[in-house]
């Protein structure tokens, strides 16, 4: 079973996320993701360390028996919200590339710092994997 958007009537449409999901099945919560490799080498730059991030989750949910579909929700911790802004051009093709055109609910946040010193963004994820 996929996931359902919730979209109220009278709401505006969302581009890029969605306002929430509804589905049936096993719940995967997923801790916050850097954008650091297996390695724990960080990728350099705000779009890099993102890419990185998403493909941990990927990964993570994978693991679960999940796909990117799956993904429910997301929520971001990003320690410069200028640097997120200046990369929104090139975060659309880099979220495609592991994301499809799937698009959670998401959550953005801005955080004064992260426990890893290199990181730019964390991004903790909730899935709900059909049984």
């Amino acid at each position: 079973m996929a996931l359902t958007p919730i979209q109220p009537p009278l709401w505006p449409e969302p581009h890029g996320y969605a306002h929430g999901l509804a589905g049936a099945g096993r719940v995967a919560v997923m801790s916050g993701q850097v954008g650091a490799d297996e390695h724990g080498r960080f990728a350099e730059g705000f779009t890099a360390q993102t890419l990185q991030a998403l493909r941990n989750i990927v990964t993570l949910v994978r693991e679960a028996g999940g796909t990117p579909e799956h993904i429910a929700r997301l929520t971001w911790y990003v320690t410069d919200l200028d640097l997120y802004r200046a990369a929104l051009r090139e975060l659309g093709p880099a979220w495609r590339s592991v994301m499809g055109r799937h698009y959670p609910a998401i959550t953005i946040v801005s955080v004064a710092a992260l426990l890893e010193p290199a990181a730019l963004l964390e991004i903790e994820a909730t899935a709900i994997i059909p049984g």
